[in-house]
């Protein structure tokens, strides 16, 4: 069998699972390169088997078409909103996924919700050159935490914010008062929640009914010293109404780790924006999450080789 693995970005494959067994019988090659359109159908033609990254390479319909020799695919995750898993069924494609410990998301957005409030980024490099304090942060206690889906990530996110004494409400469009409640933060409507909360993080599945759930309007409420934080779907904020508010001072900042296009290209205007932070999807990228991710696409991997596929995902 020809097998790939895929948007191995940082090289981390080899280092965080043992191959040894599927190599001693079968051609396996590693890519940290991102590819699309065309050449990525010409790289990924051969191949009989696919390890993926969650999310990175999108597999529509199209491009699934184009690769005739495909016979598996292994995927990173229970969930990858990048896999058309009705036309791979359509195939009779069979797709795996792996667990995922999923806090590693909620820790990122904890830590830039603490950055965003010391001022860390512009202080830390006003030090690397010859400079000194440039920027007055502000407290977490007793700030007000608005988080935007109260899921698992929201309300992991929810109990690390108590420990700092913030006050914590949530809202998003089926979220109850009582859901809110069992959960031990204050339930606050729309317009509330945009605001009065100091800090706004999104913990959502992307669909289209929340696609753009924070543009311009949303901005608007916001307090001119906020913050807004995004570790879930690029696509839950209109990046250019972000851009215009960051750029007239509407609100004092923002930290993203999510993207419409990923890589982020180079002459995005994100990249040129005032007062964004910004990290390259880093949310669950962390050694542990990455011994789960490759050590158990392994496993499933060759539990397929062995005729015995094992937590396959469905339409």
């Amino acid at each position: 069998m020809k097998i790939a693995v895929i948007d191995d970005w940082q090289n981390n494959a080899r280092s965080f699972a043992d191959w040894s067994r599927v190599e001693a019988s079968h051609q396996l090659d590693f890519y940290a390169d991102h590819l699309t359109g065309a050449a990525l159908i010409e790289r990924l033609a051969p191949y009989d088997i696919l390890c993926v990254m969650r999310e990175r390479t999108l597999f529509s319909e199209n491009v699934i078409a184009q690769l005739p020799a495909l016979k598996a695919v292994i995927t990173s995750g229970m969930r990858n909103a990048g896999l058309d898993l009705a036309a791979f069924s359509a195939r009779n494609i069979p797709v795996s996924g792996t667990e995922s410990p999923g806090h590693a998301t909620a820790e990122l957005a904890m830590i830039f919700i603490g950055m965003l409030a010391r001022q860390t980024v512009a202080n830390a490099n006003s030090m690397s050159g010859t400079g000194w304090q440039v920027a007055t942060g502000r407290d977490l206690r007793g700030a007000t935490l608005g988080i935007l889906g109260l899921g698992r990530l929201g309300s992991q996110l929810a109990e690390m914010a108590k420990v700092f004494g913030m006050n914590v409400q949530a809202w998003s469009q089926n979220l109850t008062a009582e859901t809110c409640a069992e959960r031990g933060v204050a339930y606050a409507d729309k317009e509330q929640f945009f605001a009065t909360s100091d800090f706004i993080s999104l913990h959502l599945k992307l669909s289209p009914r929340v696609t753009g759930i924070v543009g311009a309007a949303e901005l608007s409420l916001m307090k001119s010293d906020a913050y807004l934080v995004n570790t879930s779907r690029g696509p839950l904020i209109d990046v250019p109404a972000l851009c215009d508010a960051l750029r007239a001072s509407q609100i004092a900042g923002a930290a993203i780790d999510v993207f419409d296009v990923e890589p982020l290209p180079a002459d995005d205007v994100m990249r040129k924006t005032p007062n964004l932070l910004m990290t390259p999807h880093v949310g669950y990228a962390t050694r542990e999450t990455m011994s789960i991710f490759y050590g158990q696409t392994c496993e499933s991997l060759e539990a397929y080789l062995a005729g015995s596929p094992i937590r396959l995902l469905s339409a």
